[in-house]
């Protein structure tokens, strides 16, 4: 495989002309992706299918319509406008909600408002009885008003707080007539606003929720921080290599590398319409920049070297690329393997994710074995050298190199206490528990999160979900024993503390006057008007529901509750066998879904982990050293999950994503090393010789690229976007601890672990195939 390697990269070191039309090739196909990537994509489309004329269909089958009624709906509201104010049930108060009502309606964008006014009336006789009286009305009646208000089951809890502090607006839009972003969001409350600085005696306050205004605010941060961060995040990854690097004209090599590997993939994406996924938006172009750049500098590093020592261009790339080229290629292919694991996730999101990095993980590195040798050739490669042996690392390398001596003086210990604390730490990090809330996709402060929180202590929660109750044809959908088993879920409901405000047509059919058993109260069932009826209970379809609210506390916290429901609603089964009772809605989907999480996380790391295995084992002729490997890689990801559970996080999708990507990333470190050991043993007959050689040899390009990648991802810690921060975090602990871990624990397994293998004698090694004569010469 080496050999195999060696000849294919002197041949492309070999052949300018050619690798050049190669990345022009490559550069077009990406165009098309920015360009037309929809034309090629239909070219790969299968024809649609011709369709048989046979006889006369049969008729279709009659079915039974429903009535032409319009439902109320207290959850259909594109945007919803929340005002804060404890002057609601005032004559200025009244005023001032009508003509806000009014103003909105009258925008040619707004297709209706839903408030307290629409409302229908709660009496026998169909009476028009508003519930928020003219502003000619008394104070004693608007105080009257208030609490009949608040105590309505349309109302309270649902439009008005029970505190009678927070009312809510629900707006729908005429989506032909919305000409941009604002008009949804910041564009209603400044015509609150405005209307209510005709009014200054009042005083209310403005907020916007609600699915438009939670996706805007996601979508308007994201596209913010794609650009900010990633200016940022190259900033400083350039800024560090120039400090690293004391050269330019090196820094400018390596960094067209990743720059053309970018390039590349995101146009290259755009043909599987992975595009708008979040995570390749933000973090795929500075992952696969960072990628692409630890490889380059490990190729730099060993160029430089050669150069300074009298090489020529041509002579270093070659040389250079022969010593770390099976290297990097050993680590694309297990960074790919990482990230593709991601494909066995069941989010869509994270399989696109997956996806995008095995492809820009691939192209990146063609990018970085062909830009980098060719680009050392031309006269940019003509002072690559200076500065060689004089940046701060190479300086003091010789003070570190302290460490390789006390680990080689105690590997049993060391050894031992790596492989310990590794399985200590895993064993922390199994106690972490998946968890969701829908604020952290929402910049902090932001107003969409601020209102997600006043909605959770005003309202009991934004999210709705449901019990839906059926019937079988055996039970008359006006039977008392319906409004009984509606009950008895509604009864189980409010037992729950964090259940908040269910609403039932039991609710309703209360607030009609009189009582009595449910014989009685079911039979005035068609006394309600029939879009009130019909929000709740529709008889022709044998079914009703209980909806109720839940807070973004985290669903994890409802696990419990849920549990708690489910088994009360198979008890009022039981006892009612003609019924059927589901508990559903978005919240209870996410709870239900929420240990596949676990699932993913655990399919992405272990499959990635075996296939990394079995790679490095057949790579380097050795099942010892592919198990050896085990541990400084699995060290990494124990001290971030270990972190996670100190600093009480939970395991969420962006947690299995940083995971995957870390195992990933951190294996680079590691095959760079393990390749080195393995030349290294080739050359001298000591074993801890080897160890020591491959500790000074790498060391300087391991440092160097972990310095660089943990400064790129430093950048994002400082994200208003929580998701983004903690992926950074992870990834940025996750290199440190990598580094640590190849340099001081890795070391001590091999002189520990690792028996010399019966190389056969050669001639000339591998690392010196087709070379020049005087190239023999230069080695550490």
């Amino acid at each position: 495989m080496s050999r195999t390697f060696n000849r294919c990269s002197v041949w492309m070191v070999d052949h300018p002309l050619l690798v050049t039309l190669f990345i022009l090739l490559l550069s077009g196909i990406a165009m098309l992706g920015y360009t037309m990537p929809e034309q090629v994509r239909d070219w790969f489309k299968p024809a649609p299918p011709q369709q048989v004329q046979q006889g006369p269909a049969a008729p279709p089958k009659k079915q039974e319509r429903p009535p032409d009624v319009d439902p109320i709906s207290l959850t259909d509201a594109d945007t919803i406008l929340v005002i804060d104010s404890n002057q609601f049930f005032t004559t200025d108060g009244v005023k001032a909600l009508r003509a806000i009502v009014e103003e909105i309606e009258a925008l040619d964008y707004v297709k209706s408002v839903f408030w307290l006014d629409d409302i229908p009336n709660l009496n026998i006789f169909g009476l028009r009885e508003p519930l928020v009286p003219n502003e000619r009305a008394s104070q004693k009646r608007l105080d009257a008003a208030r609490e009949k208000t608040i105590n309505h089951p349309l109302v309270g809890g649902q439009l008005l707080s029970v505190d009678g502090k927070t009312l809510l607006l629900m707006i729908k839009f005429d989506w032909l007539y919305v000409l941009d972003d604002e008009a949804c969001t910041t564009g209603l409350k400044e015509v609150a606003k405005k209307v209510t600085a005709e009014y200054p005696d009042v005083k209310f306050s403005f907020m916007t929720t609600g699915r438009v205004p939670i996706y805007l605010t996601a979508v308007r941060t994201h596209n913010a921080n794609k650009v900010k961060y990633q200016v940022i995040g190259y900033g400083m990854i350039l800024l560090m290599a120039i400090i690293l690097f004391r050269g330019i004209s090196a820094v400018i090599i390596v960094a067209l590398a990743p720059m053309f590997g970018v390039f590349l993939t995101m146009g290259i994406i755009q043909f599987f319409d992975f595009q708008d996924n979040p995570f390749n938006d933000v973090v795929l172009p500075v992952l696969l920049s960072l990628v692409g750049l630890t490889d380059g500098v490990h190729l730099m590093v060993q160029i430089r070297k050669h150069r300074a020592s009298g090489l020529s261009g041509r002579d270093a790339a070659r040389r250079g690329i022969q010593e770390v080229g099976l290297a990097c290629f050993l680590t694309s292919v297990t960074t790919a393997i990482g990230f593709g694991s991601l494909s066995l996730a069941h989010h869509d999101t994270v399989r696109e994710f997956g996806y995008s990095c095995v492809i820009g993980v691939l192209l990146t590195f063609i990018a970085v074995v062909t830009v980098i040798p060719l680009a050392c050739r031309t006269w940019l490669g003509r002072s690559i050298h200076k500065g060689y042996g004089k940046g701060i690392i190479d300086r003091h390398l010789g003070r570190i190199s302290v460490i390789i001596d006390l680990v080689l003086k105690k590997t049993k210990l060391i050894s031992s206490l790596g492989i310990s604390l590794t399985a200590v730490l895993i064993l922390i990090s199994l106690t972490l528990r998946p968890d969701e809330r829908r604020a952290n996709m929402l910049p902090e402060g932001s107003e969409a999160a601020s209102a997600l929180n006043h909605m959770d202590q005003a309202m009991g929660g934004l999210e709705h979900s449901r019990v839906r109750v059926y019937w079988n044809d055996q039970i008359a959908s006006d039977s008392p024993e319906v409004l009984i088993a509606i009950s008895e879920v509604d009864d189980l409901l409010n037992q729950e503390s964090l259940i908040g405000h269910p609403i039932s047509i039991r609710n309703i059919l209360a607030a009609l006057p009189g009582d009595g058993p449910p014989e009685e109260r079911m039979s005035m069932m068609d006394l309600l008007p029939p879009p009130l009826k019909r929000a709740f209970y529709t008889p022709e379809y044998r079914q009703a529901e209980v909806s109720f609210h839940v807070q973004d506390l985290g669903i994890a916290k409802y696990g419990p509750t849920f549990t708690r429901i489910e088994e009360g609603l198979n008890a009022i089964a039981a006892q009612h066998p003609q019924f059927r009772f589901e508990l559903t809605g978005s919240a209870v989907w996410r709870w239900r879904n929420l240990y596949q999480i676990v699932v993913d996380l655990a399919a992405s790391l272990g499959s990635a982990a075996i296939i990394i295995l079995i790679v490095l084992a057949i790579a380097f002729r050795s099942l010892r050293l592919g198990l050896i490997s085990i541990i400084p890689n699995m060290f990494p990801l124990a001290v971030t999950g270990a972190f996670l559970v100190f600093t009480g996080q939970a395991l969420e999708i962006v947690s299995v994503c940083a995971f995957t990507v870390c195992l990933g990333i951190a294996v680079d470190d590691t095959i760079h090393f393990l390749t080195r050991f393995r030349e290294e043993q080739l050359l001298v007959d000591s074993d801890e010789e080897a160890i020591r050689r491959a500790f000074t040899g790498v060391g300087t390009a391991l440092i160097m690229t972990t310095v660089i990648l943990v400064a790129g991802f430093s950048t994002v810690v400082f994200s208003d976007m929580r998701d983004q921060r903690i992926f950074a975090i992870m990834s940025g602990l996750t290199i440190a601890s990598a580094l640590f871990g190849d340099l001081v624990f890795l070391p001590a397994l091999l002189a520990q672990y690792a028996k010399r293998s019966q190389v056969p004698a050669m001639e000339e090694s591998e690392a010196a195939i087709d070379q020049p004569a005087e190239e023999t010469l230069v080695r550490d």
